[in-house]
């Protein structure tokens, strides 16, 4: 894969406005519960408690684990009604980032920003990316989790086209591009790999780890923000 984007690579087959596809509330979890573990011992790793984060591409639940500390918790995302099931928010945002690619906050107010199964949405990532380095502080972190779900009619065609790990070099690229983050670097994370999330039965983890219980893929790509403009 190289780092420059092929014509049309940013075309979804579904082409109708975001804001029709998500007008019905989608309460459910669009990875399981091994996979959904995954993701908060991510943030657990990466982000230092206490903080203020924003949730990005945001729905009705938040992947931090119910023992790790938040300051705040902002929720952007496509669907009101589903944000306002997020017990864990503490400021609600609707928009279209597809539309209006720019973040309604301050400059260097954020101590991390976490974007869950959902960046395969984004048709100008390098946009998205640029206004979430000016949205995080200097050094803080941005959290990219995916698994291999998707609405693929409303996923981007390049993001279809490739594999799982080459899709965490695409977002790896996005942040390169964007100008604003030190090198990303892309983790699998997947339970069945890591055995986080997975019970302590031992059975069950074997099993796991030999592919014989399903539990979703999931990988992460981090990257910090520069800590100072070059």
């Amino acid at each position: 894969m190289t780092t420059d984007f092929p014509e049309g690579a940013f075309d979804r087959e579904d082409g109708e406005p975001d804001t029709e596809f998500y007008d019905v509330p989608r309460l459910v979890n669009h990875i399981d519960d091994y996979a959904i573990a995954a993701v908060g011992d991510v943030y657990r790793r990466f982000l230092t408690p206490g903080g203020d984060y924003l949730d990005l591409m945001s729905s009705w639940v938040s992947h931090f684990p119910e023992s790790f500390e938040i300051g705040s918790l902002t929720g952007l995302g496509m669907n009101a009604s589903e944000l306002s099931q997020n017990p864990r928010l503490n400021e609600r945002v609707v928009q279209d980032l597809n539309v209006a690619p720019i973040l309604p906050f301050d400059d260097s107010c954020f101590e991390g920003v976490v974007i869950c199964v959902s960046v395969q949405y984004l048709a100008r990532p390098i946009e998205v990316f640029s206004e979430i380095g000016r949205v995080l502080k200097p050094g803080a972190s941005l959290i990219v989790t995916f698994s291999n779900r998707c609405f693929p009619t409303k996923a981007v065609r390049i993001w279809l086209s490739l594999d799982d790990d080459d899709r965490g070099r695409l977002v790896a690229v996005y942040a390169e591009k964007s100008g604003a983050f030190d090198g990303a670097k892309l983790y699998d994370v997947s339970p069945r790999k890591t055995m986080i999330g997975l019970p302590p039965d031992p059975e069950l983890r074997e099993k796991a780890a030999k592919g014989e219980v399903h539990t979703d893929p999931v990988y992460a790509v981090v990257a910090s923000k520069k800590a100072s403009e070059t």
